[in-house]
């Protein structure tokens, strides 16, 4: 059957956990209530599915009309170099639009597979570190 991409799906916190795990991408992960919290806060999410099981998801805080902060996309290691992470940034800009910016602030292994997939560095971004 393939995998199958769901918009705004419920997910069990523990299946996110393990996706984030298997992955490789750094997150709270021994902080169940806080990966909750960060699920809850998302108003855009894109999982993909083999079966019943959750093996990638992109979480994204959006306006819908201005901008769009990709704050995640996890693929199980299973799973990575199949498509998996593309598939899921196509969706999240389908849901978006094209007047949409996507933002996303990228693992220090991760900043040569975006180009691959279509966004462009910028050099024009600010911010302020989490302290934990």
């Amino acid at each position: 059957m393939g995998i199958v991409y769901k918009v705004n799906e419920a997910v069990q916190t523990e299946d996110v956990i393990r996706v984030f795990r298997s992955s490789g991408i750094k997150r709270p992960v021994d902080q169940p209530e806080r990966i909750a919290k960060m699920l809850a806060g998302a108003n855009l999410t894109i999982t993909a599915w083999d079966d019943d099981k959750l093996v990638g998801i992109a979480r994204a805080l959006t306006d819908f009309c201005y901008c769009c902060y990709l704050s995640d996309l996890a693929v199980d290691l299973d799973y990575q170099k199949s498509g998996v992470g593309r598939e899921l940034l196509v969706l999240i800009r389908q849901q978006i639009g094209e007047e949409v910016s996507l933002i996303l602030l990228s693992a220090p292994e991760a900043m040569e597979y975006y180009p691959k997939v279509g966004l462009n560095k910028l050099e024009n971004a600010f911010g302020i570190r989490r302290l934990r």
